[in-house]
């Protein structure tokens, strides 16, 4: 994607890493620091880890969703790949199905989310429900002989379309885990763009939010989304226009969440936010094509940049308790999509790109 291929340099140029929220006052010990690699090819994580996953959304509301997966030859081992591929519905309260796939070198798959099928054509054992929607999360190993190992690479792209005719199409975003520093807090600035070019009147602003243990390493490496009163990222939300004028919206949480989750109400009263979701439309001008909740109401901005700022975690007993209770030390990744249509047959997708960090004053 010629767009991410532009932000990694800005990336280089101002020394920006990948940086999951951060808050020391929420129990998290140390800050790991990622990167956003370029997922045109293959995605492999560094010598500290060699960790190696990639994430995609999937929305089957009146849509169909397709994704694409292929094991290159990206360690020059010849060794075949194993897909760990694990699907949260956020539909169902972010219910977790989950299936392994076998990957040949050069290999390529494209799975319907509304049939899944492996690569070889047998049943995957997972099927969804009518309008589910919701994360992915794919890990590849490569399999040396009788083990695996989490050291192998792969990529991938989505595409999702709707009832009314448009699609959105964009590559799966990945990570690769760097290094770990002793920051005390991260503050972490995340914005996309958007405007009302070629009729745009409807928005779908997706959040990924996932957490995991990356020490010590382990051959049974998983993500998980719940519990969402633990797993969330919280955001202050402002749109600046054309002229560069600021307009301050309000504060909101993604997680794997919807109006319908049992634990929304307690994941409210824990975040200290009135709204938590997983999916938003943008504001009054260019609102959610699902009717979410939106980033900024009241707001009839068409045509600017919105930014979202990292907000710290709450300190309070019951989510020091729930993160206790999960067991890791390391901090949520953060990572989402932008899709921007005309309600007709022109969508386009893109991703929430991260631009700035730096340290927050205690």
């Amino acid at each position: 994607m010629i767009f991410n291929r532009h932000m990694f340099v800005l990336l280089l140029v101002f020394s920006i890493s990948f940086l999951p929220i951060k808050s020391v006052q929420a129990g998290f010990e140390g800050l790991r620091v990622y990167s956003t690699p370029e997922t045109d090819s293959s995605v492999l994580g560094g010598d500290f880890l060699g960790l190696s996953s990639i994430f995609y959304v999937f929305d089957l509301r009146d849509r169909e969703t397709f994704i694409q997966l292929t094991y290159p030859d990206g360690t020059s081992t010849g060794f075949p790949g194993l897909a760990h591929i694990q699907i949260f519905d956020v539909s169902n309260n972010c219910n977790e199905n989950n299936f392994f796939d076998n990957y040949t070198i050069n290999d390529t798959h494209v799975y319907n989310l509304s049939d899944i099928v492996t690569n070889d054509g047998n049943p995957s054992g997972v099927v969804l429900p009518e309008g589910a929607y919701g994360i992915i999360a794919v890990t590849m190993y490569s399999v040396f002989g009788t083990g695996t190992a989490i050291e192998a690479g792969h990529f991938g792209n989505l595409r999702i379309v709707d009832s009314n005719g448009y699609e959105y199409r964009t590559n799966a975003q990945g990570f690769v885990f760097q290094e770990v520093f002793d920051f005390d807090q991260a503050l972490t600035f995340y914005s996309f763009n958007f405007n009302q070019q070629n009729g745009v009147s409807l928005s779908d602003i997706y959040g990924i939010t996932l957490l995991t243990d990356l020490a010590p390493i382990s051959f049974e490496f998983e993500w998980i989304a719940t519990p969402v009163q633990g797993i969330f990222s919280p955001f202050d939300i402002d749109i600046v226009d054309n002229n560069e004028v600021l307009f301050s919206c309000r504060d909101i949480v993604f997680s794997c969440v919807n109006d319908s989750n049992i634990l929304l109400e307690e994941l409210l009263g824990i975040s200290g936010i009135s709204v938590a979701s997983f999916d938003y439309g943008i504001n009054d001008a260019i609102p959610s094509s699902r009717n979410s909740e939106l980033l900024c109401p009241n707001n009839i901005i068409g045509e600017g940049t919105v930014i979202l700022k990292s907000e710290p975690y709450p300190t309070s007993a019951a989510f020091t308790n729930i993160i206790s209770s999960i067991g890791s030390d390391v901090d949520p990744l953060f990572l989402g999509f932008v899709g921007l249509n005309n309600g007709n047959g022109r969508g386009s997708m893109d991703s929430i790109w991260i631009f700035n960090n730096e340290l927050r004053e205690n």
